[in-house]
């Protein structure tokens, strides 16, 4: 991201505190929430190379899920039966301190219920399968036959689906603002960090406008990580995702955020009235490897195309902006934690796979308890870099 003439400081700022968070997203601003919550004595400082949310956190479509994109038997067979259910049991509880924490009001938080929809034959019958084992594991959830899945979202062409009761919306951008006023943290926009190295028992970060001088530090970087810790590359890949809004709809009837093609398609309609659309990524993955943000005649076509031909209340709706962001994605879909190599204390995080939102609050509460001390084992280990073999690490894809 480039700094304008009247962006940057005309005076270089030297500045100190307990722990400097860089990155504004969904990591950075939560984990500034649960160190002011749990420790208000500590003096933050949170650098991002724009505007808090400028990244992935707002750009995504505010669907706020439990689990992974995939379907809970196929991530059995991927992560085994006892990680699953912690991941699932993670979300979930990423959810429900939003809803107990948090005014919702603030950020049009709605518990609307979520959808998972099958685009063929195959994973209707994969996406029925999945129910009983849910069930049993804690995780509350329902088949949709075909008629009742195209009713629910006016929609037509779809097999059944999955439904969770427990499914949310939100609007990221406004959420993580709600969380910077919560936490009071000092912002510091347009500062890149360039560096970040200890120096005499202190944290140094090098920005253009001026150093940060600090106790210990977070990196919420997500996709950007490996620009600052080069090493990282090996464990995320960049890959872009691309969007549309449509001009607001006279009425309101897509009330559920829904995934369908196996999470690479995904939709909802905002509070007012527009439709958010993003995706089709399947059908352009080479193409949409990287860190270049702009958007493609190509995908956006097919974005459009698909609206049109399961959506017919939308027809005729008029689209009003594209976009893109670059997500971070790990070899086995699931995000990452990490100490800063060389600085003990500090931590790294990263790597959600297009799923963040659905890690990012309850991940920030993990980053400040390992900020603090406190141990975490369960959750640590859950996600810690270790879990990686050299040839996992070896191997980020972004299917």
């Amino acid at each position: 991201m480039t700094i304008s003439f009247w962006q940057r400081s005309l005076i270089r700022e030297h500045l100190s505190c307990d722990v400097a968070i860089v990155g504004g997203g969904i990591t950075g601003c939560s984990t500034a929430y649960w160190l002011s919550q749990e420790r208000p004595d500590l003096r933050l400082i949170l650098l991002d190379a724009g505007k808090p949310g400028s990244g992935a956190t707002g750009r995504n479509a505010g669907f706020l899920l439990q689990g992974t994109s995939g379907d809970y038997l196929s991530d059995i067979v991927a992560y085994g039966a006892d990680r699953t259910r912690q991941i699932w049991h993670f979300t979930r509880e990423n959810r429900d301190l939003i809803f107990s924490d948090l005014d919702g009001s603030a950020f049009e938080l709605e518990e609307s219920g979520s959808m998972t929809v099958a685009a063929t034959a195959e994973e209707d019958e994969r996406l029925r399968s999945c129910v009983s084992r849910m069930r049993a594991d804690g995780a509350p959830a329902a088949y949709l036959p075909p008629e009742e899945t195209n009713r629910r979202l006016g929609s037509t062409g779809f097999s059944g689906s999955l439904y969770v009761p427990s499914g949310a919306m939100l609007n990221p951008l406004a959420f993580i603002h709600y969380l910077i006023e919560r936490s009071g943290v000092t912002i510091r926009p347009y500062h890149a960090v360039a560096s970040v190295q200890e120096v005499g028992g202190h944290v140094l970060l090098e920005t253009e406008n001026g150093t940060v001088e600090a106790g210990q530090v977070v990196l919420a970087l997500n996709a950007y990580l490996p620009r600052l810790l080069p090493e990282l590359s090996v464990l995320i890949r960049p890959v872009r995702a691309q969007m549309l809004a449509t001009a607001p709809l006279a009425s309101r009837w897509l009330r559920y955020p829904a995934y369908t093609h196996r999470g690479f398609m995904y939709i909802r309609q905002a509070q007012n009235g527009s439709i958010l659309l993003g995706g089709a990524r399947h059908l352009h993955l080479e193409e949409e490897v990287g860190y270049e943000d702009q958007t493609t005649a190509a995908l956006q076509a097919d974005l459009e195309a698909y609206l049109h031909k399961h959506f017919p209340k939308a027809k005729g709706a008029k689209v009003s902006r594209r976009w893109s962001g670059t997500m971070a994605f790990t070899a086995d879909r699931l995000p990452l934690i990490g100490g800063v190599p060389g600085i003990d204390g500090s931590f790294w995080a990263g790597g959600y796979s297009g799923h963040g939102m659905s890690f990012g609050f309850r991940l920030g509460k993990l980053l400040a308890d390992l900020i603090q001390g406190k141990p975490d084992p369960e959750g640590y280990n859950l996600f810690s870099v270790d879990r990686l073999s050299k040839k996992g690490r070896e191997h980020v894809k972004a299917e």
